[in-house]
């Protein structure tokens, strides 16, 4: 779990003061100090997105991150319940991560994040500067075996 470091006094926004004898600390910094760490999101995103499982493929993919920091990043959010580690008892042994419930609940998040980049910062995002959506780039979304 992560330790509150909020003052409800200080960090939120008015309507959530008034309920200062529920609320500890603001919902969305709550979340951001589980997310909000160099590349956390981007592991999310490979795991969630690309299905990276193995250490190797985080390291590849994640542009500028070194094998100290994913190590880091890896526990840190295995302590959150943000991911599962997996050790397969073979030679040479074999780690695997998965997302947990957890963390798949973060997909909407990352998913938003990247529609509002590629509709309000497209020259950022594109070679030809031109906005896309979701679908344009990821095609349409499959349907879970919960639908």
């Amino acid at each position: 779990m992560i330790e509150s470091r909020c003052d409800p006094s200080k960090l939120m926004p008015q309507e959530l003061k008034n309920m200062s004898d529920q609320i500890k600390c603001c919902p969305v910094d709550n979340t951001f100090r589980l997310v909000g760490k160099k590349f956390t999101i981007h592991i999310l995103r490979n795991m969630i997105i690309l299905n990276h499982t193995r250490f190797n493929q985080f390291l590849e993919s994640v542009e500028g991150i070194n094998p100290k920091t994913l190590s880091v990043r890896l526990r840190e959010m295995e302590k959150s319940g943000l991911i599962k580690r997996h050790v397969y008892a073979q030679t040479p042994v074999k780690i695997e991560y998965t997302v947990t419930e957890k963390g798949k609940e973060l997909k909407l998040i990352i998913m938003q994040m990247a529609a509002f980049s590629m509709k309000y910062c497209s020259s950022d995002v594109f070679k030809d500067g031109k906005p896309r959506t979701l679908e344009q780039v990821f095609g349409k979304p499959k349907k879970s075996a919960k639908e």
